[in-house]
């Protein structure tokens, strides 16, 4: 039974003298990890002082895997057995890599029928998690031969748009690689607190994170040392890939390469793709020559080649502003994060918008990383936290389902985290003992609408008339993002509670197309809720009537009787119809109709109870009076 709602720079630097905690930034072209030395954040270099370790790993039959710039090396002679841009397979399922795979270039293991989907490679099959703690675990290395000693916790980053079930790999992949994770922290809040520390800067920011494989924006609140994310937005189907992905279709049809291409083929087109890419970041124009074609490329045919993916962020710009009621006047900086704001038509399209230069005082690749460095050295207590507080926010709602398969938002979505939350419900029937708790995510007013995230049930309810029990349901997020729901009946105090760890697959572009359809459809909803509401209250109403009719039938006249189901029959009829307004109108009238019906049975009850049998005896007599 269902809910009712009751109310409403590059050496090696020297090892630290402090506890060895580190910040990592997981990323889906390059990894970095990045600890206080000397007073200051730095980036960790490995033995050859390449301080960006590529996140691609290349896994050999019988040998240890390879990762970093050897495996990309691998990829373009072994790409079956080469993962690259891991970060995106997170929380999904074997049909939504398959899709992303374009050129078949991964086997999945068909035997896996529950958890992370794995890819088939010569050391055997490998799920996104394995992947992932293998590109961590050579990060660890790096730290604990950097700093010469154990870690004792690590601040590893995620996008801000990251929904549970990736999160929840995120830290699993950490485990797995031998970390105590300290906390999962948004990249863009990340990068806040690298600006906001360094400059002491206060004001509105909005910091643009445009990765390989990921892209977020975040507005926040930088007020004497107080960061807090007023609103967030993003994709995480949308990075620096992509672009390579557009330059390379293009290379391709006026290459006239012949499609499909195989594996290799596309590797080494996507990896040309991308040299290209760069050059355009230093040059204007660039010659191209690929098999027997060449010609010439500039910045602005490259610009026309991506607006639809420029326009994709500049849209969620636009959003992320309008969430926190903001206007282009209010924004005071702009924060360029990651590899792919080094593009000069990023850069210009950015300012443009803003009406102002972004921000690049901090190399937008390791930015993130050394906010997370901050960020550890402050949890594992070497630097105070008076200095500065970190908020962040939930990017969608939290909630839960209620009678007439309605979503009660108990956190909405920007709300700052950790959060606590609770609301009281009650009971729809008459006697019921146990609640089904649906915990949902997303903007819609219908379930159906949303993303279903757990399901469990509450036992042990006392047997009451329907609405006087009392259920407390408390959702309370924590600092990684990750929901704990927990259901107390609070007479008897019985509690049934759930962590929710999502089923692997929500799509990768799912939450932006949520945000979408809930803006889309925000009147219809609306309109349609107002109607569920008034069913509901309609059927409450009739069920009641029916049920005191059965027991107490004696106390109504004939005539009381005939217009009591003379109002039934309307309302019932109107609710058919689903003419909300309507509904409402003749729920009020059956009220008054029954109202001296309903004080009369109250009259009776109270005289039996002061001449000492139970409220309950007198609403089932035949049932009192059975014997033992």
């Amino acid at each position: 039974m269902a809910l009712l709602k009751i109310s409403e720079p590059g050496g090696r630097p020297a090892a630290p003298a402090h506890s060895l905690a580190v910040g990592i930034d997981l990323g889906t072209t390059n990894s970095l990890v990045a600890c206080s030395c000397g007073g200051s954040v730095q980036i960790l270099p490995d033995h050859a002082k390449h301080e960006l370790l590529p996140s691609v790993v290349h896994y050999r039959e019988g040998q240890a895997p390879l990762v970093g710039e050897q495996a990309k090396a691998a990829a373009l002679v072994d790409p079956g057995n080469t993962i690259a841009s891991v970060k995106r397979l997170l929380g999904m399922s074997a049909a939504e890599i398959s899709s992303m795979d374009r050129v078949g270039r991964y086997r999945l293991d068909a035997t896996r029928d529950a958890g992370a989907p794995a890819i088939l490679t010569a050391a055997g099959p490998k799920d996104p998690v394995q992947v992932s703690a293998d590109i961590l675990g050579v990060l660890v290395e790096r730290a604990e031969g950097c700093l010469r000693g154990k870690l004792e916790g690590a601040v590893v980053t995620v996008p801000a748009y990251f929904n549970d079930a990736q999160r929840q790999q995120t830290r699993d992949a950490a485990r797995l690689a031998g970390l105590n994770v300290l906390r999962l922290l948004n990249e863009p809040t990340a990068a806040a607190v690298a600006y906001g520390l360094d400059s002491q800067d206060q004001g509105n920011v909005v910091v643009f994170d445009l990765g390989g494989g990921t892209f977020d924006v975040s507005l926040l609140s930088m007020q004497k040392g107080v960061f807090e994310v007023l609103a967030t937005g993003g994709d995480t189907a949308l990075g620096g890939d992509d672009f390579d992905h557009v330059l390379a279709d293009w290379i391709a049809s006026r290459a006239e390469l012949d499609k499909p291409l195989d594996a290799l083929s596309h590797g080494a087109l996507m990896h040309y793709a991308n040299e290209v890419k760069h050059s355009l970041s230093s040059d204007e124009t660039v010659a191209l020559s690929y098999a027997d074609w060449s010609a010439q490329l500039d910045r602005q045919q490259f610009a026309d080649l991506c607006k639809d993916l420029i326009t994709r962020t500049l849209n969620t710009c636009r959003r992320v502003l309008r969430d926190a009621a903001l206007t282009l006047d209010a924004i005071d900086n702009i924060v360029l994060v990651g590899g792919v704001t080094r593009m000069p038509i990023i850069r210009e399209a950015v300012a443009d918008f803003f009406g102002k230069p972004p921000l690049t005082n901090i190399d937008p690749d390791k930015v993130v990383a050394i906010g997370a460095g901050i960020q550890a050295d402050v949890l594992i207590g070497n630097k105070s936290a008076d200095n500065f507080l970190l908020l962040d926010v939930n990017p969608l709602s939290l909630g839960i389902e209620t009678m007439g398969e309605l979503t009660e938002k108990i956190i909405p979505r920007n709300t700052t985290v950790p959060v606590t939350r609770a609301q009281e419900f009650t009971t729809f029937k008459d006697s019921q003992t146990a609640m089904t708790l649906h915990v949902v995510q997303g903007e819609r007013e219908l379930v159906s609408d949303c993303r279903s995230l757990a399901r469990f049930e509450l036992r042990g309810i006392p047997p009451m008339v329907a609405g006087a029990a009392k259920v407390r349901v408390t959702f309370q997020v924590d600092a990684d993002g990750l929901l704990s729901v927990m259901a107390e009946e609070l007479s008897t105090s019985k509690t049934a509670q759930i962590q929710v760890k999502p089923s692997y697959g929500l799509n990768a572009g799912s939450i932006e197309q949520m945000l979408k359809a809930s803006h889309e459809h925000a009147e219809s909803d609306m309109e349609l809720r107002t109607l569920k509401e008034a069913q509901l209250e309609a059927a409450q109403l009739i069920d009641a009537i029916t049920t005191a009719s059965e027991v107490d039938g004696k106390l109504l006249e004939e005539h009381d009787s005939q217009r009591i189901a003379a109002g039934i029959a309307r309302l019932e009829e109107a609710v058919a119809e689903e003419n909300s307004v309507r509904i409402h109108e003749l729920t009020e009238q059956l009220n008054r109709i029954s109202s001296d019906f309903a004080a009369r049975r109250m009259d009776l009850h109270i005289g039996k109870a002061l001449r000492g049998e139970s409220i309950d005896d007198a609403e089932h007599p035949a049932e009192s009076s059975e014997s033992p």
